[in-house]
């Protein structure tokens, strides 16, 4: 897994999304979860793919759903990364169902 680094967006000037990301992992990825932070998912590929990102809680000893989000051929999604996907190691774990031509990064809104 490859540990994806933050991006600062400065709240004034904006950045471009693209280009400021990088390949997706075959084995998957992990993310800093927090607030303000968002996981961009580019799928440049033909086909749809799927991001899960893995949600390690539970609730009154009940396992929370992990999140899937489905990024169709040739667009991108913006996922919140809250604290509800932190792992024992303190990041999110993305797994992918293929990784041809899909593009992933953190962003994080600057204070």
């Amino acid at each position: 897994m490859a540990a994806l680094p933050i991006v600062a967006v400065p709240v004034a000037g904006g950045i471009s999304l693209e280009g400021s990301d990088t390949a997706a992992a075959p084995g998957g990825d992990t993310a800093p979860v927090g607030a303000g932070r968002f996981l961009y998912i580019r799928n440049g590929d033909a086909s749809p793919h799927t991001v899960t990102i893995a949600t390690p809680g539970t609730v009154s000893g009940v396992a929370i759903a992990d999140v899937v989000v489905s990024v169709p051929a040739g667009e991108s999604k913006l996922v919140p990364l809250t604290s509800l996907f932190r792992g024992t190691n303190g990041r999110a774990a993305l797994s992918y169902d293929a990784v041809t031509n899909v593009m992933v990064a953190v962003f994080e809104l600057e204070r």
